[in-house]
């Protein structure tokens, strides 16, 4: 990949996609090109066909997608598997079909079974039952990796799929109706301290595990893996589907919470609601295989809170 070519990142300005751009500047790679929403509806086949026609992208980074917590995905069912199936096939059918000559697929690590062995190795992909709580999200996900496979077996196409952990840092969603865990941890024990309240209540029993991966460690993995890793050497020699990006290490929701309380400087304290649903009870990902293709995260958990929590702080009237 050279320095001028024609880089597209979809979805540049969401956290994922805004730190990939972010990574991809600072190693020099100027020629960037993009479809901001909602000027750009990903969904609409005659949109990404004009655009791919107009910009002729050689590289392709599929960093868009509808996301949210456990709220979010038992809510919208419907449009977790229909908004991202629609994204992903547009995206990844037209890099083939106007001869792109690298394409990077980002899905999420609850493509995993709900009981999937710990740590979670690439090939233990359909190997049980999903997490009922984010399943359509889960299904459109491995959708898209298999659709690359498959591009790659019928076609000779340079696609290749990656698996990262559970992710925070700027430009994350901070909603309460619509966040993930994280974010929506830090925003409640702020507006606690904020309020002068006596206590936070989470959802469920605070017991179930989740590894953290700051968001730029992620960009510079993909970039990383867009510059080292091709499709045959991923789906022939290494014989796998994907790779997974995280940090290796886990812990618990209540040690998250007590980490973030402490960051934000909540006196209060912490309850838990049983009744509601804890998820999955483990997510731990394997990442061997990307440590021996020569990438390590660099950045400490407590760093990562201590700055995503100070971007929430210059950024808050977004949720106000």
């Amino acid at each position: 990949m050279k320095k001028n070519s024609k880089i597209y990142i979809a979805g540049h300005d969401g956290m994922v996609g805004s730190a990939i751009v972010r990574n991809l500047k600072s190693k020099g790679y100027d020629n960037l090109v993009f479809t901001p929403y909602p000027e750009f509806d990903l969904t609409d086949q005659k949109c990404v066909i004009n655009f791919f026609t107009k910009e002729q992208p050689e590289y392709v980074i599929n960093a868009a997608a509808k996301v949210g917590g456990i709220f979010a995905n038992i809510t919208y069912r419907a449009q977790f598997i229909y908004e991202n199936m629609m994204i992903q096939n547009n995206l990844i059918h037209f890099a083939h079909q106007f001869n792109a000559k690298k394409l990077l697929f980002l899905g999420s690590s609850c493509i995993y079974p709900k009981f999937a062995p710990q740590p979670m190795k690439e090939e233990h992909l359909l190997t049980g039952e999903l997490e009922y709580t984010n399943e359509p999200y889960a299904i459109a996900k491995i959708s898209g990796i298999k659709m690359c496979e498959s591009y790659f077996h019928q076609y000779g196409d340079n696609f290749i799929s990656v698996m990262p952990t559970n992710l925070y840092g700027p430009n994350d969603n901070f909603d309460l109706t619509s966040s993930h865990v994280l974010p929506a941890l830090v925003r409640k024990f702020h507006e606690a301290k904020e309020g002068g309240k006596d206590f936070v209540e989470i959802w469920g029993t605070g017991k179930p595990k989740r590894e953290f991966l700051y968001v730029d460690d992620l960009a510079d993995a993909c970039v990383y893996l867009l510059e080292i890793l091709n499709a045959d050497k991923l789906y022939n020699e290494m014989k796998i589907s994907h790779i997974n990006i995280g940090c290796g290490e886990d812990l618990s929701i209540a040690e998250l919470a007590e980490t973030i309380s402490s960051i934000v400087g909540f006196k209060g304290k912490i309850r838990y609601d049983a009744s509601k649903p804890d998820g999955t009870p483990r997510k731990l990902l394997d990442i061997s295989r990307l440590k021996n293709l020569g990438w390590h995260p660099s950045i400490s958990f407590e760093e990562g809170i201590n700055t995503a929590y100070k971007w929430f702080i210059e950024n808050i009237s977004r949720w106000s």
